[in-house]
């Protein structure tokens, strides 16, 4: 066997071996702990096969298991999408984000009736409307008078 084969050979052994990783570095990967990478191979969500004592994971598979993975955003009720911001409905967190405020002022805004929110199974839905009146009435009230006083 000449060098370049050789060469070849070892070349096609590191991209096998840097396509595998661990669970410690699958979980630094996905930035969640070792104990959830082995949840998600446990439960079937993560293709992983065992060497005789260490489990080994895909690049691939930990690829497609973050694609597939469960995210608030893509939640259905009654088969339509919870959350649609193109039809205007937004989660609390991220009406929290678009006005500035901590998520509890949200959630105490709907509970007092400052702010409309409908209930969509365990979700709490707000429209751009409910929001947007939200923000005229009480957030741009409240900075109106704070600057008189």
């Amino acid at each position: 066997m000449d060098h370049q084969n050789m060469q070849q050979e070892g070349d096609a052994g590191l991209k096998n071996s840097k396509r595998l990783v661990s669970i410690t570095e699958a979980a630094k990967i996905n930035n969640v702990t070792r104990q959830a990478i082995y949840v998600a191979i446990k439960q079937k969500k993560l293709k992983a096969f065992k060497d005789t004592t260490r489990w080994t994971i895909d690049l691939t598979d930990l690829e497609e298991y973050r694609r597939q993975k469960y995210s608030r955003t893509k939640s259905m009720f009654n088969g339509e999408l919870l959350f649609d911001n193109k039809k205007g409905f937004y989660s609390i967190n991220q009406v929290a984000k678009m006005l500035g405020v901590p998520a509890q002022k949200i959630y105490y805004a709907t509970r007092v009736g400052l702010m409309k929110a409908s209930r969509k199974g365990a979700a709490w839905v707000i429209h751009s409307e409910d929001i947007k009146s939200y923000r005229e009435n009480y957030l741009t009230k409240k900075v109106q008078n704070t600057q008189a006083g």
